[in-house]
């Protein structure tokens, strides 16, 4: 008669990632690259916030873009056309989620020593991206008003993760049930040292506050 055995995992599945990810981090830091993980579901306007963004740091910092998709290479063909900038696009294989190994990969592929600032775009998802550590330096993550200001409290772990949550698509406020006090109060509720700054694109209502962010960030980065 069979029997069963009951094995005790004491170690993390996702520890040989996360090694591999601080060795990453580590080469990084080294090199006095800043890498941005970019989180958000698909349509909240990651590449928009992208280009509205590099296009106000590109002419005093290097700025590259990965793209990743589980296909197509839409919008690291819009980044190029509306920023200039260099950008790749990463095929994830259907992987919903980008890991260490992968974000090394593309790094490797574009020379990643020769830029200040790398965004490395995330696939479009709320759960499986937060769950695994690419190596970046920062990570961050754009909420729409569409999606709804409960977000925080239903995926806690992705605003728990961030550094930074953009509120995008604020020109849009009027038509959505969107309640921005309660958003901001729940978003601190899961993280209440995260910096959040509403933009819109359409607009350009807090961009310039978002790239003196970034401008910041990367100053104090190289001086570290």
């Amino acid at each position: 008669m069979g029997q069963v055995r009951t094995i005790l995992l004491e170690r993390s599945a996702f520890a040989n990632n996360d090694e591999r990810a601080d060795i990453l981090r580590e080469d990084l830091r080294k090199a006095k690259v800043m890498l941005v993980n970019v989180m958000s579901s698909p349509g909240a306007g990651k590449t928009s916030t992208l280009t509205s963004l590099i296009n106000n740091i590109k002419d005093k910092v290097s700025v590259a873009v990965m793209e990743a998709d589980i296909d197509s290479d839409v919008d690291a063909k819009s980044i190029v056309k509306n920023t200039g900038v260099d950008s790749i696009q990463l095929h994830t294989g259907g992987m919903c989620h980008l890991d260490a190994d992968m974000t090394r990969s593309g790094l490797d592929a574009i020379d990643y020593s020769k830029y200040d600032i790398i965004f490395l775009e995330n696939v479009g998802n709320l759960v499986c991206p937060a769950e695994f550590d690419t190596g970046a330096t920062m990570d961050i993550m754009i909420l729409s008003t569409s999606e709804g200001d409960d977000k925080p409290l239903k995926y806690p772990l992705i605003f728990q993760k961030c550094n930074l949550v953009i509120i995008s698509k604020i020109d849009a406020l009027k038509y959505f049930t969107f309640d921005t006090k309660k958003c901001i109060d729940n978003i601190k509720y899961r993280n209440k040292d995260a910096t959040i700054i509403p933009i819109s694109n359409k607009t350009k209502e807090g961009i310039e506050e978002l790239t003196t962010f970034f401008l910041e960030k990367i100053k104090s980065y190289k001086e570290s």
